[in-house]
Formats: C-alpha cells, structure tokens, sequence
C-alpha cells in the first residue's frame, strides 16, 4: 500500500530544505528524499546573504548558523584584488555581501561567508526536529504519474533496491542541474551553456593565512598569467579552496598537478594537501517552464547562474520560500488556485534579473585585468598597479554591494498583487536599495524602539501594518475578513516614527513571504480574493504559457 503524503520534494540541498521547513513550520506533512546517503558535504558556495539569513530568522535558526562560522561573524568579509597571494596589493572591497554584524536599518540578519555544506547541516537538523517532515537519504526517483486528485510516486532505495510506492497530493523537484523530476516537468532549458571552463579545488596549507602580507580576507582574487583564480579560507584545520577561471579547452587539472598549480598561482612554496578537485563550468539557463499540474520545480533544476554574486544557492532557498507558504495554503484550504499559479510568474521574473546580473558579474574575472608589467617593482609597476586597482573598483565593486539585487527585487506581475498605476518606479541608480512599500516588494524593514524588528512580529500568516492614523473600523473589517476566510492574519500598529518613509499608506498587507501583497487608505473584502488566490483571472496578466521563453521554443 502506498505511503500518503501531502507534499514529496526530491533533493535534499538548501532549496529542497527550505521548502520542508516552510512547510513543516505549518505543519504540512511532506517527505524530503536525496538520493545520496547524507547531505551537507559539498564545498560549493560560501556566500548566505541578508535575505536567506532573515529566513533563518524566521525559522529559528540564524544564531545557529552564526555559531558554526569556522571564523566567527567578526571575521572580515574583505575581498582583495592581488597579483598572487604572495605578490603585490590591487585593490581591496570591504564589507562583501553585506557580512558586518553591525546593526542596518535595511534588513535585520547580516550576511554570513560560511560554507554551504554548514548552513545544509544547519537547516538539516532543524528539518528533523518539525513532526510533519520526514527525510530520507539514498532514496531516489523513480517515476511519477498524476491524475486530477493527486500523484502516485515510485521511489527507490538505493541500498536494498525496493521500490516504496508513495501517493501525495503534489511533487517539487529540488534536484538540482541534472534534475529528473525537469523531464517530467516538460521543461526545457534555454539561455548560454558553457560561458566558462572553472575548476573548485578544497585542499589544506597550514601556514598559508601568515605567509601572505595581505590581512583577512573572505577571497583573494589573483590577477596574474599563471592561473587568473580566486582563493580563499573556507574552513578550520587550514583548509581552503583554490578557483582558476576561465580556462582554456584542454587544460586539465588533477589532484597530482594541482599543488604545483597553487604554488605557482600563489608565489608561496607549501606543502599543499588537495581534497577535492571538481571542474565546473558557468552557464545562464532558465527553464521555459516550472510547473505542469501537481509537480514543480524550485532552485537548479529550473535556473542556473553563473556564481559571481553569491546569487545561486540563495535564489533557490528564497524558491523554496515562495512556493512552501503557497502549498501550504492551498492544502490547509484558504489559499485559492490563483496562489500556485503566481509561484512561477513572480519567481521567473526575479530568476531573470538576477540570472543577468550574475552573468554581468561573470562577464569580468581575475583574467582580464592582467597587463604586461603588472608585476613589476619600482615606480613604472606601482603607478600600473593603481590604475588596474581603480578598474577593479569601478568595475567588481556590483558584484560584493549588492542589496539592491538582493532585497530589491519587486514582483512586477503576479496574479495575487494588487497593481497601482502611479507606483513608483525606481532610482535611474539600479545599485542602491531603495525599500518600498508598493505591492510586489519586500516590505520596508523596521527596528522598533524596544528593539526587536518589525519582521519578527508577523507570524506565520498575513500581517495587516495600521498607521498611527489608519481607521479603526477599517481595521477590525479587515480583521473580520480574514476570520471568515480562514486567512491566519494578525495587525501590527506602526508609530508615525515608524511609518515615517516607509509605509505612507494607512493600511498595508503584508504576505507570508515579507512580500506586500496590498496598500491602501480604505478596506474591501475583494483584497483578500486578490492576495489569497481566488480571482482565477485578472485583466493584464501575462499567461505563464506565453513567456518569451516559450515563444521562443
């Protein structure tokens, strides 16, 4: 007999996680399965910005990331530009990602360089503590079949070869680049494959940390014409992680000429113990679609970014975000058919924009700052050397500031936002974060004077933000609304202090995700048929069937 589920996600990485744990915190039951035998392992990104680290928030768990930093959150995520590590100085970007601990007034989590396999272990162990979720390692996929009332699933164990037969009432294929579950899907990708030939080596070198003159660093970018790369400390016990870029077609790195790589790459002549040596190559591709009836797809298996900006792996936890509540509240019978239908019409839109950012970021590496004389002593060398490090500056510094990409991104089009014609738009500038209150954006962040942050206090549900000066029976007819709909909500009165800049409107709702969902100076029910899914359709919103994407399949 067939297992039931509501919800089965196939791969267990931050995106799958994230989606079990939005879940479970709503007491969904889902099953989480990889088809590995553990994961939190793999040395892939480092970088867990703003935006995932205030999810984490929400879950209960950011101090526990912070905890495992294999250098503390003090540590300083400074990126410096040299010839090698052992060379000469070009330029130095402080705080990347927006790491310093320090409080800012624009979001409530730093971000933290920690490497993912952590902030995996992390979320895996909080996954196994929420009742309503089970996981399952060295289980894989098999088939999938759907009919009008759910989905009847064949997974394998890959230990003993038995098939567990599994009925549940929707699939999400969180199984990366080589995603199966893509193919049920009948999702194409398109966009570039290929842009780069890279290399992650993991390896150990006690003493390197005090044999360069450079300081602290998160990475250290090496211009020079033995290995154009980025390096950097990833863990305790000296471990560290070596990334030529760009290399030409033939060029092959293994574990037995990768040591003599980094000395030469470096300048500094250490025993180089190597863990791991993996090629991997940059590419931009979007699926042309994410959905087909009761199954998704969230995180790589339906985008790829080239990963210049720390965008990949956070994309996919904010996927996971998105799609989570949204299932939740279709299955708990509040959230209305419009509610799925917006996953892939908001997240495609920021999957984009990013995606172009990434490959703007790519589009310049360590490779192409490089000039003849570059490393030169004397006067001639260093008057070269501050010309290359102002281009550098100039031209990286999007790359590590990057809280305009990061929590700026607005949901232009959804089916379950409200549209305003005079909405304004954004600073000819497109790298500085300006919040906004507008439907479609994350909502304005605040500290409270009692310190805590607005965003603690929204709960699992909607939260309706009262001004000072908002209407008290509009209020308590919004609040009456949402108990006759079975919509979870709570209201949240703003001082003038508090709403000052940020939230002009009397009344504004926001989603479950942070998102605004609605703003407004008086109440009607119809808000909640919008933002909770029930008008089926709506004039002006682009058929996800129609994307460019498609049309041009």
């Amino acid at each position: 007999m067939a297992k039931a589920y509501s919800v089965v996600i196939v791969g267990a990485g931050p995106s799958g996680l994230a989606l079990a744990i939005e879940l479970g915190t709503r007491g969904v039951d889902c099953l989480l399965v990889e088809r590995n035998d553990r994961v939190g392992y793999a040395p892939r990104a480092k970088t867990t910005n703003v935006r995932t680290r205030t999810h984490l928030r929400r879950w209960g768990i950011a101090d526990k990331l912070a905890a495992v930093s294999p250098f503390g959150v003090d540590y300083p995520s400074t990126v410096n530009f040299v010839t090698r590590l052992g060379g000469f100085g070009l330029a130095r970007i402080e705080n990347a990602s927006n790491c310093h601990p320090a409080r800012n007034e624009l979001y409530p989590e730093h971000g933290q360089w920690v490497p993912q396999y952590k902030l995996e272990q992390v979320m895996r162990e909080h996954a196994e503590t929420l009742p309503s979720v089970t996981l399952r390692f060295s289980t894989e996929f098999v088939s999938v079949n759907q009919d009008a009332d759910g989905v009847d699933l064949i997974l394998r164990d890959r230990g003993t070869g038995a098939e567990l037969p599994i009925r549940c009432g929707y699939v999400v294929g969180a199984d990366g680049a080589r995603s199966a579950l893509r193919e049920v899907v009948g999702a194409t990708m398109h966009g570039t494959y290929g842009l780069s030939r890279n290399y992650n080596i993991v390896f150990r070198a006690p003493g390197l940390a005090e044999a360069h003159a450079h300081g602290p660093a998160t990475m250290y970018w090496q211009v020079n014409p033995a290995a154009p790369s980025l390096i950097g400390p990833m863990d305790r016990d000296d471990v560290w992680f070596f990334m030529p870029t760009r290399l030409p077609e033939g060029f092959t790195i293994t574990p037995d000429n990768a040591a003599a790589l980094i000395r030469e790459s470096t300048g500094i002549d250490l025993p180089y113990e190597i863990l791991s040596s993996d090629e991997w190559v940059a590419s931009s591709l979007i699926a042309d679609r994410y959905r087909k009836d009761r199954v998704f797809l969230i995180g790589d298996a339906c985008h790829l970014h080239p990963p210049f900006g720390g965008y990949g792996m956070n994309m996919g936890v904010a996927d996971g975000v998105d799609l989570g509540w949204k299932l939740a509240a279709t299955l708990q019978g509040w959230g209305g058919p419009a509610l799925l239908d917006s996953y892939e019409i908001e997240r495609r839109a920021i999957h984009e924009e990013v995606i172009a950012e990434a490959a703007t970021n790519h589009a310049v590496l360590s490779n192409d700052f490089w000039a003849e004389g570059l490393e030169e002593p004397g006067e001639a060398g260093d008057a070269m050397r501050r010309a290359v490090g102002e281009r550098i500056v100039a031209v990286k510094q999007r790359e590590f500031h990057t809280l305009k990409t990061v929590l700026g991104g607005c949901y232009r089009r959804s089916p379950v936002l409200a549209r305003e014609d005079d909405a304004e738009e954004d600073a000819p500038d497109a790298r500085e974060y300006k919040p906004s209150s507008r439907p479609g954006c994350l909502a304005p962040h605040v500290w409270r004077a009692d310190g805590r942050s607005l965003y603690d206090l929204f709960g699992q549900g909607f939260a309706l933000l009262a001004r000072f000066d908002a209407s008290g029976a509009q209020v308590r007819g919004a609040m009456a609304a949402a108990a006759d709909r079975g919509i979870p909500m709570i209201c949240l009165y703003l001082t003038e202090a508090e709403a000052k800049g940020r939230y002009p409107k009397p009344l504004t709702l926001v989603r479950p995700d942070q998102y605004i969902a609605w703003r407004g100076d008086r109440w009607s029910d119809e808000v909640f048929d919008l933002a909770a899914g029930w008008l089926a359709e709506r004039t002006g919103v682009d058929d996800p069937a129609r994307s460019p994407q498609r049309e041009g399949a």
